[in-house]
Order: structure tokens, then C-alpha cells, then sequence
């Protein structure tokens, strides 16, 4: 099962490695780049997301405003060069935190956790079977 990705982050370069890194990830689809609050809102409306890498200091918009005003957000790492929001981060449920410059074995755990979590959410746990009977002590034997 493929994860499909929008990029939200409005340097060039930090856009261009990030694409990279996903690109590189067979299990990751880029469904889009985003340079700013507005195209990343378009985007999730319009594509199917199920991972999100999130600036926090964008223009206009910050990524933490973003991600507080949507719904039905998907599932979210920041990127970012501020540590200080790491803590809020976390409060809105963000699967994990890099911080600029990363490297590709930190992308890959924060991939990992992600994924982990997404197939939680698409391969339910099965309930435990129920037996139809019960057991009596009946003459000091259980009898069913």
C-alpha cells in the first residue's frame, strides 16, 4: 500500500530535498508540492492525503494554524527549523517532529511511525472469537 504524501514547505530547497527523500521511498506517492497554507488547503481538499510534511513558518498562514483549522486532518509530520514548537506540535497530534536540516535515516523513522499508525487505521484488530458456551463446576468437574 502506497502512502500518499503532500509536501507543505515554502523554501525551494527545503522542497526539493524533502521531494527527493520522498521520491526515493518506494512505499511513499507524492500526490503534491504545496509553497504555502492556501495551496496545501486546496491540495487536501482535492487530493487523497494520508500523510502530510508541514512547515510551521510559512507565510500568512503558519502550518500549526493550518493544520488547527482542518476537519478531518491526515496524519502529520512537521518540518521545521524552530524547536520551540515542538512541544505544541505534539499536542496536535503529530506523528513526529524533524528538525532542519534531517537526515534521510530520521525521515525514514518518522516514515516508519506513520506508517505504523496507518495500517492500525486499515487493518482494524480482529475481535477476540466469543465462545457460545459456558463452564460449570458440577461434582468439583467443569462440565460445559
Amino acid at each position: 500500500m502506497k502512502i500518499n504524501c503532500i509536501l507543505a514547505d515554502d523554501e525551494p530547497l527545503a522542497r526539493t530535498i524533502l521531494a527527493t527523500y520522498i521520491n526515493d521511498h518506494p512505499g511513499l506517492e507524492l500526490a503534491a508540492i504545496c509553497k504555502d497554507a492556501f495551496e496545501t488547503q486546496l491540495a487536501i481538499n482535492e487530493k487523497q492525503c494520508d500523510l502530510l510534511f508541514l512547515d510551521i513558518n510559512m507565510p500568512q498562514v503558519s502550518g500549526i494554524s493550518l493544520l488547527k483549522s482542518l476537519s478531518n486532518p491526515p496524519l502529520v509530520i512537521f518540518t521545521t527549523a524552530y524547536p520551540e514548537f515542538a512541544v505544541e506540535g505534539y499536542e496536535l497530534n503529530a506523528v513526529d517532529y524533524l528538525l532542519k536540516p534531517f537526515s534521510f535515516e530520521r525521515f525514514l523513522k518518522a516514515v516508519n511511525k506513520a506508517s505504523t499508525l496507518l495500517r492500525k487505521v486499515t487493518v482494524p484488530e480482529q475481535p477476540t472469537p466469543v465462545d457460545d458456551y459456558l463452564f460449570f463446576k458440577v461434582d468439583k468437574k467443569l462440565k460445559k
